[in-house]
């Protein structure tokens, strides 16, 4: 039900390194750019309800609707699908002994979470991300 890449990835917006550390704020930079994962419950996203748009904290390209984020309980801003088809792409992660499907930023490669097969109607999927790898936009969701 989503798209997974097994070849290098290039992107349309990308950065130096030194860039990135520069553009970012240290917590972002390490999980948009290193793949780390913020502690749970740290988020003020987590807590976020009012409508409008989550989009990428490392480039502004649209991710998430409010109308698809659901609570979770698992300490992640959470939802059941992305803006559109062109919002993410997903990659297989094998690290820390398991496979997991890994989320990234369409537009500049950034390491958003994981999507799992847990989540609600009608997808039943639940994309995980960290608060840190999302800016909030309220607005029109």
């Amino acid at each position: 039900m989503f798209f997974q890449s097994q070849t290098p990835m290039s992107f349309r917006y990308a950065l130096s390194d030194a860039e990135w550390k520069k553009r970012l704020p240290g917590p972002s930079y390490l999980v948009l750019r290193q793949a780390q994962t913020e502690r749970p419950n740290t988020s003020p996203l987590v807590n976020e309800h009012r409508q409008g748009r989550f989009v990428c904290m490392g480039c502004n390209w649209p991710l998430f609707s409010s109308s698809t984020k659901f609570e979770s309980g698992t300490g992640w801003p959470s939802f059941w699908q992305p803006l559109n088809a062109q919002s993410v792409i997903t990659k297989s992660d094998t690290s820390l002994f398991m496979v997991r499907t890994e989320v990234l930023c369409a537009n500049c490669g950034g390491h958003l979470g994981h999507v799992f097969n847990d989540g609600p109607k009608p997808t039943g999927l639940r994309y995980c991300m960290n608060g840190v790898a999302l800016k909030f936009i309220p607005g029109a969701a």
